[in-house]
């Protein structure tokens, strides 16, 4: 990738939206918005599905975030795909297309840590095309 941008965000909510117990797993639908500080400023609105096993065994989930607001000095909005097993790791990629304003034809991926405080920083490795 051609360019990185680093910093941190914060979850503003975490609201369950539906949950189902079924036999072996529970599974749960969440609402989640997100304000990113550093090379990545402005919000994210994730929906997001995952499941569980029992006695809360590792997770794992899916989820579609959109993102507005500036990434080094460009404005405009993009969507990220998560995907996540167990506590192998996260992946999340900037969806192919959904760059718009000056960043379209965004593409990349954002790397996550999140340290044993519970705060999350992040790298994105991009491209505007």
């Amino acid at each position: 990738m051609g360019s990185r941008a680093s910093g941190s965000f914060e979850l503003t909510a975490f609201e369950p939206v539906e949950t189902e117990e079924l036999e072996g797993a529970a599974f749960g639908r969440v609402r989640i918005a997100k304000v990113f500080t550093g090379g990545l400023s402005g919000t994210g609105e994730v929906r997001m599905l995952s499941v569980a096993g029992p006695s809360d065994g590792p997770a794992s989930y899916v989820a579609v975030e959109h993102v507005t607001g500036e990434l080094d000095g460009h404005k405009g909005s993009f969507v990220f795909q998560h995907t996540a097993w167990d506590t192998t790791g996260t992946t999340i990629r900037v969806v192919p297309g959904t760059g718009a304003g000056e960043l379209a034809g965004i593409t990349g991926e954002l790397h996550l840590t999140v340290d044993e405080s519970g705060a999350h920083t992040y790298v994105l490795e991009y491209e505007l095309g």
